[in-house]
């Protein structure tokens, strides 16, 4: 059991804001050492591991695409679309999205979405026009930035609790081969994909609860925010004013 100690490495690394790339290698690295791997076999099977997982890269791929749909006027079309559904606040899109991004994943639909192929040309843009919409200016860059971060969980929380609930999802297969392999069960990939729906559920529940949050977030920052900018302008006629 000792080798379970590359999941301490990983837990710390990221508890520390270390590069996940990193972190993830030295983890790697610490496992293999401690399963009593030499330095050539733990290096034999990152490149093999690499080796038979190519389809993994395959999304830098969509990376081009992506970048000429923005060129011409992706975002643009987007934040034009959020912004004529007046009543769709920023939580309410959210939240529709992490439901349609985990009902897609639980079915192996995990690669239609992505921060990528979605989140950063299309979800992040709707969801800023939706905050500028029912604020009625354009928002701070802090704003900003929170809005994208929470556009960028509510995916990756949707895909993560509902890929689980597909019974040919890599991590089901893994978990049951793993465990009948070693403990001499006979645990099918069924059972897992039914113990992960409640999972799911609650998954949506309470993020679903803190995206439309959310709306009352912005109102209260906007409105400091604003309350912030009068001060500084008046602050500055003033000081015209001493002049």
């Amino acid at each position: 059991m000792i080798v379970l100690l590359g999941v301490l490495v990983v837990i710390l690394g990221f508890a520390t804001r270390r590069n996940p790339l990193l972190v993830v290698g030295v983890a790697g690295i610490v496992t293999g050492l401690l399963g009593k791997l030499s330095p050539q076999e733990v290096l034999a099977t990152f490149g093999n591991s690499f080796a038979s997982a190519r389809s993994v890269t395959v999304f830098v791929i969509t990376l081009p695409v992506i970048g000429l749909l923005e060129r011409y006027g992706l975002q643009e079309q987007a934040r034009t679309l959020i912004g004529r559904l007046g009543k769709l606040t920023t939580g309410r899109f959210l939240a529709l999205y992490l439901l349609i991004r985990q009902l897609t994943a639980s079915v192996g639909l995990t690669s239609i979405g992505g921060p990528a192929q979605s989140v950063r040309p299309l979800i992040a843009p709707m969801a800023e026009a939706a905050a500028e919409a029912r604020a009625g200016r354009p928002l701070p860059q802090k704003l900003r930035e929170k809005v994208r971060s929470h556009a960028s969980g509510a995916d990756t929380i949707g895909v993560f609790f509902g890929e689980d609930c597909f019974i040919a999802i890599g991590s089901i297969l893994l978990i049951t081969g793993f465990v009948n392999s070693t403990y001499d069960q006979h645990l099918e990939p069924l059972h897992l994909a039914l113990w992960a729906i409640p999972s799911a559920i609650c998954a949506f529940l309470i993020h679903g609860a803190r995206l439309l949050n959310l709306d009352r977030q912005l109102e209260r920052e906007l409105a400091v925010a604003a309350a912030e900018n009068d001060l500084t302008t008046h602050a500055g006629i003033r000081t015209e004013d001493a002049k």
